[in-house]
């Protein structure tokens, strides 16, 4: 195994043996398992470990773990302790992004102290499997099929080729120890369901069914990048610029095949969603000439002949169209955030938040200032 980790490292340069890393690690396996074949390949690299706290004497024993791993490895390790609930609650969202914003934050703060390279994480083929799935179940476009990158910025994904059983193979006949973390085994989150009930499924199913997928969404990705290179040239063509306005012509839209995915890609900058960009391929094929559609800061209207795109007006009212993936939402130049709960939820009596009973939603969800007729009742009433 260390011999194919170091050839993909080599194949896809992804590391320099003169530069020095910070290694993200909890002391599961596959991080402890990264670390070894790091310090084995002669890479120059220091640790960092974050203790959320949110499992008692277990987060102590990992942040024990990983300071002992150090000390055999003669690495310099960094610590820090978090205080996990109290983020969550200021900031009003879950432990998982509480915990995500955190370590990730304080990653970057200590790449620009110590000057690190880059930061290697310890994703696997897996995870990147999990990865997709969970994109196509909160409805993805072609994107949405590309995964993680084996290296996008200052993050490296060193492990990406390599499964999580060749990972446990390798410590074991290495004789390695490592920690186990216990949420790791519960299915109340989409995807430790899909680590512990899907993928062994398809696994016994077709023992090949992971290679083939990945093989699968790798073709898709270079399908993707074919399209974008295509779609630039559809864009250069048929997007006339006045000043701050963009016109496209209405019928070389309708005459192209993918108009909703034409459309999107060239408005989502502008932040309309698919939803709104289906909606106005529809009002184009009905002749609904002087419908306007609007983002945040921009405004679409359907005239006779084009769809112009330029910056909303002051007065115009707000008009924002939600699918059921979105997590936050721009109206009035004010940002709002969607969190979904679940459970026995007492009502929020706030004035600045909105509780709404999902169930009761249909999408796209048109979020609109008031109209006549339009009827509410308050909780309690």
């Amino acid at each position: 195994m260390l011999d194919r980790f170091i050839r993909y490292i080599r194949e896809k340069k992804l590391l320099d043996v003169n530069q020095p890393y910070l290694l993200a690690i909890s002391g599961g396996l596959d991080s402890t398992v990264l670390a070894h074949l790091l310090h084995a390949s002669g890479f120059v690299f220091s640790m960092a470990h974050c203790n959320f706290g949110l499992r008692g004497e277990e987060s102590e024993e990992d942040e024990v773990f990983v300071r002992e791993l150090a000390r055999q490895l003669g690495l310099i390790v960094h610590v820090k302790r978090f205080d996990t609930l109290s983020f969550k609650n200021a900031r009003g969202i879950s432990t998982q992004m509480a915990a995500r914003e955190l370590r990730y934050q304080w990653f970057g703060e200590l790449m620009d102290q110590e000057g690190f390279s880059g930061l290697l994480l310890a994703h696997h083929a897996d995870d990147q499997l999990e990865t997709v799935f969970l994109n196509m179940l909160r409805g993805t476009g072609i994107e949405g099929f590309y995964g993680m990158p084996d290296s996008r910025g200052y993050m490296i994904r060193p492990l990406l080729p390599f499964y999580r059983r060749e990972l446990q193979e390798f410590a074991l006949k290495k004789n390695y120890s490592w920690r186990e973390d216990s949420s790791n085994d519960s299915i109340d989150y989409k995807r430790n369901f899909l680590r512990h009930e899907v993928m062994p499924s398809l696994d016994e199913f077709d023992p090949a069914a992971p290679d083939n997928l990945l093989y699968s969404f790798g073709r898709i990705k270079d399908t993707g990048r074919a399209f974008f290179y295509l779609f630039d040239t559809w864009l250069e063509s048929n997007v006339e610029k006045e000043g701050d306005y963009r016109y496209l012509k209405g019928d070389s839209l309708l005459k192209a095949s993918g108009q909703k995915t034409l459309l999107y890609y060239w408005l989502r900058t502008y932040g309309f969603n698919f939803s709104q960009t289906s909606a106005m391929v529809q009002s184009l094929k009905v002749g609904e000439s002087g419908k306007t559609f609007f983002s945040g800061d921009f405004s679409v209207n359907l005239d006779r002949e084009h769809l112009i795109l330029g910056p909303r007006d002051s007065d115009q009212q707000a008009e924002v169209w939600l699918d059921e993936t979105a997590i936050e939402f721009k109206a009035d130049h004010m940002h709002y955030g969607i969190l979904t709960l679940q459970g026995d939820i007492q009502p929020d009596r706030s004035s600045l938040n909105a509780m709404l009973d999902r169930e009761k939603l249909r999408f796209p969800l048109q979020i609109r200032n008031w109209k006549s007729g339009d009827r509410f009742r308050p909780l309690g009433m």
